[in-house]
């Protein structure tokens, strides 16, 4: 069920919430996806063409069986303009109606209950088929991030992520703001000097709107992320970029536009979880692998949500947060580094424009696969990395 205005929201979780899986098998569930625009304003607005792409994004999306929009009838947001638009043609897998129409609430909800029994009737003749990973476009997200999470769990993903790309899938690394001070690890493995102008190009308008609304990109760590041990955006940004792994960039697309290149891409979007998951899905992603430190909630659908969350086996957290945790110490301090950072400036590369920089002695470690589902980082120490689903 997607809305294409704020007013419908009701009608649309009234007629999801009358249908239970558990009564209807062969489908996972009928869910509504609801928000707050596409009133008033301009039909050409810049808020109603992301809205539409948005939607549009959705409505595609291959984890859905059938979709109906359900509007109120004099919205901005008009349901033939929006469908026209995207290039959206409806048939019996992508319905429409509206509240006016219908005659009222009441009425239209019996005809958004009629349409979604027949398209349950249909999806319920899908067979399940095994097809190769590039069919596999995969969002990375973290959240809830300590001062493990870039040595642990996030270079597992990365790691993960190579192997995917290896087989044709794909993935996309989102958060504009959070790759803040280490976007010269992604413009160094840029495909092509356009891959990287346009991401120096989204990482320009991010500090123009933050100086304009006098905030500061440097000042994004929450007080859950220094109380796990980040102090700076640096080390954040270092551990979000680590769950790419070490692939070629090869594209940079605005939020919820389509993913078309395979391999790892990047979209645009704000620094919070469910707004850039949000575009992550409207732009392909059929499955959301989120990382966490301190522990995290969040579930998205269509897209399933695996959380994972990697530290010493002294202190194993499952995906849902529960568990001890017994990290490096009460300085927090990597063994053998001291705790300290030395970097020195190394020559940037022609397709970015900020320096690059090293650790002395720094030396690149393999991830390798163990008994059991462990992981080893080094030559020292296992590690436990457990995933739990979620679908909220």
């Amino acid at each position: 069920m997607l809305t294409s205005v704020n007013c419908s929201a009701t009608v649309a979780r009234r007629i999801a919430d009358s249908f239970r899986p558990e009564d209807h098998p062969g489908v996972d569930g009928v869910v509504a996806f609801t928000h707050q625009g596409g009133c008033g304003g301009a039909s050409m607005s810049p808020d109603v063409t992301l809205l539409q792409r948005t939607l549009a994004g959705y409505a595609r999306h291959p984890n859905f069986a059938g979709i109906l929009v359900v509007g109120l009838g004099c919205e901005a947001n008009q349901i033939p303009d929006f469908m026209a638009r995207e290039g959206l043609q409806a048939g019996p897998a992508l319905r429409a109606m509206t509240i006016q129409e219908a005659g009222g609430t009441s009425r239209a909800i019996e005809q958004g209950q009629a349409i979604v029994r027949e398209m349950i009737a249909e999806a319920a003749k899908a067979t399940r088929q095994t097809v190769s990973a590039e069919h596999l476009t995969v969002g990375l997200q973290c959240g809830g991030s300590d001062g493990w999470s870039g040595v642990t769990a996030n270079p597992a993903l990365g790691a993960a992520v190579d192997r995917l790309v290896a087989q044709g899938g794909s993935a996309m690394l989102s958060e504009t703001p959070e790759i803040w001070g280490a976007e010269h690890l992604l413009l160094r493995r840029a495909a092509s000097q356009g891959v990287a102008d346009r991401l120096n190009a989204r990482l320009d308008w991010w500090r123009d709107y933050a100086e304009r609304h006098q905030m500061e990109l440097n000042n994004n760590p929450s007080p859950g992320n220094l109380k796990g041990g980040l102090t700076t955006i640096l080390e954040k940004s270092l551990g979000a970029v680590a769950k790419s792994g070490s692939t070629p960039l090869n594209d940079v697309i605005g939020y919820a536009e389509p993913l078309t290149v395979k391999g790892l891409s990047f979209m645009d979007s704000p620094g919070y979880d469910p707004c850039s998951a949000t575009g992550q899905i409207a732009s392909g992603a059929n499955l959301i692998v989120f990382t966490t430190g301190r522990g995290s909630v969040f579930g998205a659908k269509p897209a399933p949500v695996h959380q994972g969350r990697l530290q010493r086996k002294a202190g194993v957290v499952d995906g849902r947060g529960h568990g001890h945790r017994r990290l490096a110490g009460p300085d927090r301090r990597v063994p053998g580094r001291g705790g300290r950072s030395h970097l020195r400036p190394h020559p940037g590369r022609r397709l970015g424009r900020t320096q690059q920089v090293r650790g002395p002695g720094r030396r690149r470690q393999r991830v390798r696969p163990l008994a059991g589902g462990r992981l080893s980082l080094g030559p020292a120490e296992q590690q436990t990395f457990r995933t739990a689903a979620t679908g909220d």
